[in-house]
């Protein structure tokens, strides 16, 4: 019966305080940037879906003094690319350039694509920010506000908003009540891990590291972001709150197929802790509360359980419906398969290209 307890008591402490933890974070008074060096702004495009030209648009409100915008299209045929020459038309005052070229130095396209940009950025820090990310007017000031010192990298996670539809619902509990839930609790204990949505740099860490092929030394960026920032002794560190990124609708396939990559990224970038996330979800727990003879506790528990989310994510100003509750609630069911899934097979597929782990 002990083991049982255990099997409950732990999963659900931790659960409870990195929630508690992302709480406190909102508690804290919000950075201000010690100073406002030259910033570079790389967005790469590939294809256009849905809210690209809202959230492409964004990059033109922001309210930094001293940004140029690289934006990057592999190809002249592109369907992003007449979107972009028309947002640049129309804000002659914005230092915005179009880069088109496909340069193919390492496996991985989306670093393909960036390279262009990267070198022609001219900025003190560099900022990676994926075309669907939802750019507030103060994005680079969250982000530089952040840098220190012993700072190599600042990244956030997105945060789901605009969901349609159920799916959509349940894509939006993916980001935001779990894996934005965790990096944001991470990262208050002094253990930041990079999200590929946005990665501002300081140039000097990743030059020293070998360049933007060094981040196709992993499955995702994200991953070799991490691990280069931490060889070099530095943190990693996340902006005080997460940025959005509209989901829109989505299908079930869509969102099983696009969490179980990223479950497989996070599987052969960190083995580890990846063995650990059959724990994170209220199945662990519960069943360690039935086998402890507390089965009548089990809907007292579930509603802890989700309660505590919900107020975390109504909190950051996320969806928090009636249906955000299912959708959490099914998204939970899915995590054992998910992560028993993630075994089956090594390697990923992302816009038609496959990508395969690299020897270490």
């Amino acid at each position: 019966m002990s083991a049982a307890l255990t099997l409950c008591a732990i999963p659900t402490a931790l659960h409870i305080a990195s929630a508690a933890l992302c709480l406190w974070r909102l508690s804290r008074p919000a950075p201000q940037p010690a100073a406002r060096p030259r910033v570079t702004l790389l967005r790469p495009v590939c294809g256009l879906d849905p809210f690209d030209a809202l959230t492409l648009g964004s990059s033109f409100d922001l309210e930094y003094p001293d940004v140029e915008i690289l934006f990057c299209a592999a190809q002249e045929t592109d369907p992003a690319v007449p979107v972009l020459r028309d947002l640049i038309a129309q804000h002659p005052q914005v230092s915005a350039r179009l880069l088109i070229g496909d340069d193919r130095p390492t496996a991985n396209p989306k670093l393909n694509n960036l390279a262009k940009g990267w070198a022609a950025a001219r900025g003190d820090l560099i900022v990676m920010t994926d075309a669907n990310l939802l750019l507030p007017p103060d994005y680079l000031d969250r982000l530089v506000a952040e840098m220190r010192s012993d700072t190599g990298l600042v990244t956030s996670p997105p945060a789901g908003i605009r969901p349609e539809g159920l799916w959509g619902a349940v894509e939006a509990a993916f980001l935001n009540g779990f894996q934005a839930r965790w990096q944001l609790a991470a990262d208050c204990v002094g253990l930041g891990f990079a999200q590929g949505k946005t990665l501002m740099w300081r140039p000097d860490v990743l030059h020293s590291a070998g360049g933007l092929c060094a981040l196709a030394s992993d499955l995702a960026e994200d991953v070799a972001a991490t691990k280069i920032v931490r060889r070099q002794g530095l943190k990693v560190r996340l902006a005080a709150r997460p940025f959005g990124q509209p989901i829109g609708r989505r299908d079930l396939p869509a969102v099983w197929n696009r969490q179980l990559r990223w479950s497989r990224v996070r599987r052969d970038g960190f083995p580890a802790l990846f063995l650990l996330e059959i724990l994170l979800g209220p199945l662990a727990p519960a069943l360690g509360l039935a086998g402890a003879g507390g089965a009548a506790w089990l809907p007292a528990f579930l509603m802890l359980w989700y309660a505590t989310e919900w107020a975390m994510t109504r909190a950051y100003g996320l969806p928090s419906r009636p249906v955000d509750v299912l959708a959490a609630l099914l998204r939970d069911v899915s995590l054992p398969a998910l992560w028993l899934a993630t075994w089956a097979r090594r390697g990923i597929s992302w816009r038609g290209t496959t990508l395969e782990p690299v020897p270490q």
